[in-house]
């Protein structure tokens, strides 16, 4: 059985709600699913300060004490997440933004290596599919592999062609997640691994007392491949120690 968890951004039990329920309903013809909805409503997320101790020294030295190590231990707890928000003024809902930032520090410490993510976008409008990429790409950056994601006009009160063409548009969406959440965690594409190679090289420029630095040593990413354990072949290989020079290169100019 997989364990998929639905971050939901809005408190509104109307069109977000029904596609997420839609999609719950397509992903357990496919297989065996564990679903969970988490509204974001229901948990208390204060604002980021700013005052990067959970990039400097630690997420555990953050000063606000509230629901994010709750929201956080649903997330490694699923096998797959599901992030799904109204678009709002052509981006995610502010809940929705709040989570993504209070989780920015993975991005410099990623953790969520073979686990799915998709995106679920409702809208008035426009700019939907924007909104997805922005979710999924966010997601990635923190460890999460990722399916396409799928948008749709659910104007209020939802015209019966709109409702069919979220079914659609949904069904598809479970699909493409369900194929990403039972396949093999896959090879890092060229994007990814260039991040890697550049972030572990340049890190050993910085100070050793500097949290990233100690985290990369701990995980033993100073003399790996990538993240996890992968099969590179040999054009990544080559395109890696390229990375490597050209981190090197930049963190020397950087000191000069």
């Amino acid at each position: 059985m997989k364990k998929v968890t639905a971050f939901i951004g809005t408190q509104s039990r109307k069109a977000t709600y029904f596609a997420v329920q839609e999609f719950e309903r397509n992903l357990k013809q496919l297989g065996d699913i564990d679903f969970e909805y988490v509204f974001l409503s229901d948990y208390r997320l204060e604002f980021c300060r700013g005052c990067k101790l959970c990039f400097n020294k630690g997420e555990e030295l953050c000063p606000l004490k509230d629901d994010r190590d709750v929201l956080l231990e649903k997330m490694e707890n699923s096998d797959g997440i599901i992030l799904a928000s109204p678009n709002y003024v052509f981006h995610v809902s502010a809940r929705m933004k709040n989570l993504i930032d209070r989780l920015a520090f993975l991005c410099h410490r990623p953790r969520f290596f073979g686990k799915a993510c998709t995106a679920v976008v409702t809208q008035g409008n426009m700019g939907g599919g924007a909104i997805a990429k922005y979710l999924c790409t966010s997601a990635g950056h923190i460890g999460f592999h990722s399916s396409k994601g799928c948008w749709a006009q659910t104007l209020d009160p939802m015209t019966e062609r709109q409702r069919r063409t979220l079914e659609q548009r949904v069904r598809k969406a479970a699909a493409r997640f369900y194929r990403e959440l039972t396949r093999p965690t896959p090879p890092p594409s060229f994007f990814r691994l260039l991040i890697f190679r550049m972030t572990r090289t340049s890190l050993k420029y910085v100070d050793h007392d500097f949290r990233d630095y100690q985290y990369y040593k701990d995980k033993g990413w100073f003399e790996s491949d990538y993240y996890h354990p992968t099969s590179l072949g040999p054009v990544k290989k080559l395109a890696g120690r390229l990375f490597d020079v050209a981190a090197r290169q930049a963190a020397r100019r950087m000191q000069a």
